[in-house]
């Protein structure tokens, strides 16, 4: 059965893909991921409100056709999304992530709140407080000074500076997620 031994994210191919269907089937039989269920899924638990509003709003990202659960090809473009998109890709996924009300744009507010949930999932330590993070950020890429970052700024702001890519990929790494599904399913 589980006789495939891929490591990398490439290497999911024919034979990875129906072992990653069959996880997904296994942990959810009804073929459609709920919000709780996702939560289950990845291992979060006994989350602050403000964490669980976080992870709400990337369940919404990855629920494309908005009907409230996440179905096998959902799940699929998503851990594609995450593991293999090139930066341009993840950076328009994150601002969509971090555009909280859907406004168009990321105020501060907004920044802050997910830069707070991220790293209370994440746990560890960090070099600078969340405010002075997101008072960096604005600092360097809110080009015109209105307190938000369009589209266009962030994409250039976050591409142009190197340690701001970084620090935002590295923030939404999801290997370690991999990692456990791959682990399961060479358990299955």
């Amino acid at each position: 059965m589980g006789n495939c031994t891929a490591a990398t994210v490439e290497e999911l191919q024919a034979c990875e893909s129906h072992q990653w269907y069959r996880k997904f089937m296994t942990e959810c039989p009804s073929g459609l991921l709920t919000f709780y269920e996702f939560k289950q899924f990845f291992g979060l638990r006994n989350l602050s409100d403000t964490s669980n509003a976080y992870v709400k709003t990337m369940f919404t990202t990855f629920d494309m056709n908005d009907d409230g659960f996440i179905d096998f090809m959902e799940y699929v473009a998503a851990l594609s999304l995450v593991l293999k998109a090139g930066v341009e890709q993840k950076l328009r996924w994150y601002f969509k992530l971090y555009d909280i009300d859907g406004s168009g744009c990321i105020d501060r507010e907004e920044l802050l709140l997910i830069i707070k949930s991220i790293r209370a999932i994440n746990g560890g330590p960090c070099e600078m407080s969340a405010e002075d993070f997101a008072n960096m950020v604005f600092d360097k890429i809110d080009i015109n000074g209105d307190g938000e970052l369009s589209y266009e700024e962030f994409m250039e702001g976050v591409q142009k500076d190197e340690m701001l890519l970084k620090t935002l990929t590295e923030s939404l790494d999801l290997t370690h997620i991999l990692n456990k599904i791959q682990g399961d399913i060479r358990g299955v």
